[in-house]
């Protein structure tokens, strides 16, 4: 595995890498590009008629929703209840499961949300999603030029849409997935720390970000940097010891009656990480049909990138992406998240690497 990812490392940590296709790998990744942005503009659509089976919550009342299910709980903390009792309490009141121990959210956000009021904790999101956007045009208008890497931020912050949301500061994926973007914008390999703290910090939040932190320890390995590789083992295994202290406390407090998941074997396929950047993006002003392909092509953007910056959101992006289509349901839209507001970034990075494939293809380059 680390034998392949060091060959897309190699490639990719070059500049502007899809112009060092082979003439006939430029010409598949061109009619692969199209393929998907024909399908997803029937196939987005299509999976959005489906209706998705409303949740009803115990004798029959109208569901709560996973949003407003956390605010509750979030509440319930600020007003001075433990963070477990009060997350069981709400989700076996409302009928959610409460087994496996990861149906309950980790207890940081809650706890951030008790300290700063959910008010302020959306303001600080909405400052940080401008403080990415400023920070993603810094490090990008040499490499892209003025025009580019403006377009990049104003797409950066299209895809962090999600913090005017009433309920933002109660979203786990909003919080890391602007987290995330911050550690990719930040990282220096002579200064990982402010990034290393970043990722940490939406590892705590939200495990789904193991993945992005494990793609950072492989990628670290790939490159033999040791001293960095042992840094984010390090923030890995605090991060399971953290998470066995949460199984051992949602576990202790378990009734034989509380509900079980249903799992997380959807197999929606990729239309729904398509859909679902589609709906909670801005591409939701765009119809369905266009908004589809709109959300393949900022895969392209990032991988014609290339280097550190572009590898890394192309590999996190394709690979949660790949998850969802296996393991989400459709009414795990929001999971899509975690690699917003970094995605939609690649938006503007498209005619680049659109330009650099066609000449790779024509050998002009």
């Amino acid at each position: 595995m680390l034998g392949l990812l060091g060959q897309i490392s190699r490639l990719a940590m070059l500049d502007r890498p899809l112009r060092h296709l082979p003439r006939a790998g430029a010409v598949a990744v061109l009619l692969a590009v199209l393929a998907m942005c024909a399908w997803s503009s029937v196939a987005v659509p299509q999976l959005d008629s489906v209706p998705v089976p409303e949740k009803l919550a115990p004798g029959g009342r109208p569901p709560i929703g996973d949003f407003a299910l956390y605010s509750l709980i979030h509440e319930q903390v600020a007003a001075g209840e433990g963070y477990y009792y009060a997350a069981m309490t709400a989700q076996r009141e409302y009928g959610y499961p409460t087994r496996p121990f990861i149906t309950v959210r980790l207890p940081t956000l809650a706890w951030i949300n008790a300290l700063s009021g959910p008010e302020t904790l959306r303001i600080l999101e909405i400052a940080l999603l401008f403080a990415i956007a400023a920070l993603f045009f810094a490090r990008l208008r040499h490499t892209l030029g003025l025009p580019q890497a403006a377009g990049g931020a104003l797409m950066l912050l299209l895809g962090g849409v999600g913090v005017s949301s009433p309920q933002a500061a109660s979203i786990h994926e909003l919080a890391a997935g602007l987290l995330i973007a911050l550690a990719v914008v930040l990282y220096r390999p002579d200064r990982i720390l402010p990034s290393l703290c970043a990722a940490a910090l939406a590892l705590a939040v939200r495990e789904l970000a193991l993945p992005f932190v494990l793609l950072w320890l492989a990628l670290a390995m790939v490159e033999r940097r040791w001293r960095e590789a042992l840094a984010v083992a390090g923030v890995i295994v605090l991060f399971f010891a953290g998470l066995a202290a949460h199984y051992y406390t949602v576990t202790a407090l378990n009734l034989p009656s509380d509900k079980a998941s249903q799992g997380w074997s959807g197999l929606a396929g990729p239309a729904l990480p398509l859909l679902s950047v589609a709906r909670i993006s801005g591409l939701a002003l765009a119809p369905l049909w266009l908004a589809g392909p709109l959300a393949v092509l900022p895969l392209v953007g990032w991988a014609g990138l290339g280097r550190r910056t572009g590898l890394t959101a192309a590999l996190w992006s394709a690979g949660f992406f790949l998850a969802m289509a296996l393991f989400a349901r459709v009414d795990n839209f929001y999971w899509a998240l975690m690699v917003l507001p970094l995605y939609l970034a690649g938006l503007a990075l498209v005619p680049r690497a659109l330009g650099d494939l066609l000449a790779a293809a024509t050998g002009r380059v």
